[in-house]
C-alpha cells in the first residue's frame, strides 16, 4: 500500500509543480517532471526492500524522500532539467512533507 501512496504523492507533487510554474497540464509535461522522482521513489523502495525496512515506519519515509529527491536531482541534471537551488529547496520540503508526514500520522493514529 506504502509503495502506491508513495507513488501518488510523489506524481501530485510533480502537478502542482507543473501547474504553479507552467499554468497548465499535460501528460508529457508531468510525465518530464515526475519521472526522475518516481525512479528515485523506486530506488528508495528497493533499498527498503534490501534491507527488509518496515515501509510504514516514519524513518523508511526518510529513505523513500531521500532516494526521492537525491536521485530524481541527479537524474533532473543528467537529463539536462533544471536543478536550480530554490526548486531543490522547494523540493526537499515539499517531499519531506508528503513522503514523512502521512507515516507518522499513521504511526500516531495507532
Amino acid at each position: 500500500m506504502w509503495l502506491v501512496v508513495d507513488l501518488l504523492l510523489v506524481g501530485v507533487f510533480a502537478v502542482v509543480g507543473r501547474l504553479s510554474h507552467h499554468g497548465t497540464l499535460t501528460a508529457g509535461g508531468w510525465w518530464t517532471t515526475a519521472w526522475p522522482f518516481l525512479v528515485g521513489t523506486l530506488v528508495a523502495w528497493a533499498a527498503l526492500a534490501v534491507a527488509r525496512r518496515p515501509p510504514a515506519a516514519p524513518t523508511s519515509g526518510v529513505v523513500v524522500w531521500l532516494g526521492a529527491l537525491v536521485v530524481g536531482m541527479l537524474l533532473r541534471q543528467a537529463s539536462g532539467q533544471g536543478t536550480a537551488t530554490a526548486f531543490v529547496v522547494v523540493a526537499t520540503l515539499v517531499l519531506g512533507a508528503l513522503l514523512v508526514l502521512p507515516r507518522v500520522g499513521a504511526r500516531a493514529r495507532r
